[in-house]
């Protein structure tokens, strides 16, 4: 049985595992993620790299990162949060570990899990989601990881939800993850903050009386307590999800959406409003079969699985 590499590659931490044909973890490596640092975040994938080799017979290394990754599965065309835009970083790596590596993004890669043997494994048409400090997304169509002509598909945290709101990294304005991310929900909850301390009291009291301190945990630890400013934020948040969403659709109509990322460990909170705005904005939405939205199963390993399993499709 072929084994493989996967890395998952983050900001705070850099992940790896020895990864079988059938999706199962047989050993895992951790590192905290010298983030800022690029010969440093190469030196590390190499020593969590080359410490699984020394017991297993791998054949090949995949490394899921944030950013553009181009269609060669090598290069960094654009890093969004790590400092190696440009970088061949496949050849890079595979020079020092002597192994064939490919390169994925990092949403690609848990989302290929999530189809292989998460949420969405027998469907072939498939939407994946992860919504955390943004917005990314993996699209499998006929079964296949669809990655676009320049390697740049899937990008759904930069579809246009509100033409000229507010500014994104991206340098355009009004993207899905601005109004859709756990960046978006604090902001919602800053404004009730600024605005109506009183009916934003509750998450003010847990940012301990500071209006800069609020952040999406805040929101959410507040809304599991039932607050109703908190649920607002969310009802904000969702709102804007499923109308993303439900554009998505009207181009792919997959046969299931799976949400994945920090903010989906909110659960239902996150997840019914956003059915509600989505069923509500799907074209022909009484027409055509019932799409499913459901939260991902694979958890904190899916990208370093879904890394290694698209290592293997060389």
């Amino acid at each position: 049985m072929a084994l493989s590499i996967g890395v998952d590659v983050g900001g705070t931490k850099i992940a790896a595992g020895v990864v079988n044909e059938e999706g199962k973890v047989l050993e895992t490596v951790r590192r905290d993620s010298p983030a800022k640092e690029r010969q440093a975040i190469i030196d590390t994938i190499v020593a969590v790299t080359k410490k699984l080799k020394e017991g297993y017979d791998v054949a090949a290394v995949g490394i899921g990162a944030a950013g553009f990754v181009s269609s060669d599965r090598n290069t960094m065309a654009h890093g969004t949060n790590l400092d190696w835009t440009g970088m061949r970083i496949g050849d890079v790596v595979s020079k020092q570990v002597g192994l064939p590596v490919v390169v994925e993004n990092d949403a690609n890669a848990f989302g290929w899990a999530e189809a292989r043997f998460g949420a969405a494994r027998g469907r072939r048409n498939a939407l994946i989601v992860a919504i955390g400090t943004g917005v990314g997304g993996a699209l499998v169509v006929d079964g296949r990881l669809v990655r676009g002509a320049a390697g740049f598909g899937g990008e759904i945290g930069h579809i246009t939800v509100v033409p000229g709101g507010r500014p994104c990294g991206c340098g355009l304005r009004g993207c899905l993850e601005r109004y859709s991310a756990g960046t978006a929900l604090g902001i919602n909850a800053w404004e009730l903050a600024k605005f109506r301390p009183g009916y934003a009291k509750r998450m003010l009291e847990l940012a301990g009386g500071d209006i800069n301190q609020i952040s999406g945990k805040t929101v959410t630890a507040a809304a599991r307590e039932g607050d109703p400013a908190a649920l607002e934020c969310y009802e904000q948040l969702t709102h804007w999800l499923g109308v993303g969403l439900a554009d998505m659709c009207a181009i792919l109509d997959p046969e299931i959406i799976v949400i994945a990322g920090g903010l989906a460990e909110a659960g239902n909170i996150l997840l019914e409003p956003t059915k509600k705005s989505f069923y509500a904005n799907l074209t022909a939405g009484k027409a055509r079969p019932l799409i499913p939205i459901v939260l991902a199963e694979g958890g904190q390993e899916a990208g370093l699985v879904g890394a290694a399993d698209l290592a293997r499709q060389v």
